[in-house]
């Protein structure tokens, strides 16, 4: 594995913290020790940058995790910066013609521009839900059931971007490397409920043995595959 040069450059509220290069093959826990104590400052300022997310901004910050499936975080996170600019949460806007620009294409975008509008319709009974102080599991179950559009991933990947912890977002970087430490024998070619929360127990259990807390091995992984910490 190449050396890598931490950067630590902050540029906002959810800024591109450049960390390690994109690396491939089988990597060993000490390896991914190393790697951890060399990164785990950025990563803990970056978790502790959801916890502080207010939540005025859950709604937009469900928005971003119903586009960012087959889209790339970087176009979703534009598309919801037109959104917001366009006041989407408060105007009578179709927003199938925002999704499809350009400028930040959205796959799938007139499917998903339906997803956001359902979610406006329904979000006042999402914040209450929010606000109820249930825990991070029991939201994320409510959600994939109430929320079009919204799978495990991406009731975890928005859980975890408000704050929840020890919730486990299986988006192919994250599983990818789980098989490339051995906590996972292979790739799911698809993932149900039930395997999910398998493979979820399986990423919780290799985190706990090798002293890393979940969500920080999270963001480690991602680091790893895309050489940045982003939301």
């Amino acid at each position: 594995m190449k050396k890598s040069i931490p950067l630590f450059v902050f540029t906002g509220p959810f800024p591109y913290l450049p960390v390690m290069k994109k690396s491939d093959g089988k990597i060993s826990r000490a390896e991914l020790q190393k790697l951890y104590r060399a990164h785990r400052v950025p990563i803990r300022l970056r978790l502790k940058d959801f916890s502080s997310v207010p939540p005025c901004e859950y709604f937009y910050e469900l928005i971003y995790c119903l586009l960012t499936p087959q889209s790339s975080a970087a176009n979703a996170g534009k598309a919801v910066s037109s959104l917001k600019k366009h006041d989407f949460m408060n105007r009578t806007l179709d927003p199938e013609s925002l999704l499809g620009s350009r400028d930040f294409y959205i796959r799938f975008h007139k499917t998903k521009a339906k997803n956001l509008l359902a979610l406006k319709e329904k979000f006042p009974l999402m914040a209450q839900e929010l606000s109820s102080g249930k825990g991070g599991h029991e939201l994320r179950q409510w959600l994939v059931n109430n929320v079009r559009g919204l799978g495990w991933k991406e009731a975890s990947h928005f859980l975890r971007n408000i704050g929840h912890t020890n919730l486990a977002i299986l988006d192919r970087h994250i599983l990818r490397n789980l098989t490339r430490t051995g906590a996972v024998r292979q790739l799911p070619r698809t993932l149900t409920r039930k395997r999910y929360l398998l493979i979820e127990k399986k990423f919780q259990s290799f985190a706990h043995k090798i002293k890393i807390p979940m969500d920080e091995l999270d963001l480690l992984f991602w680091s790893m595959e895309t050489g940045e910490i982003l939301k």
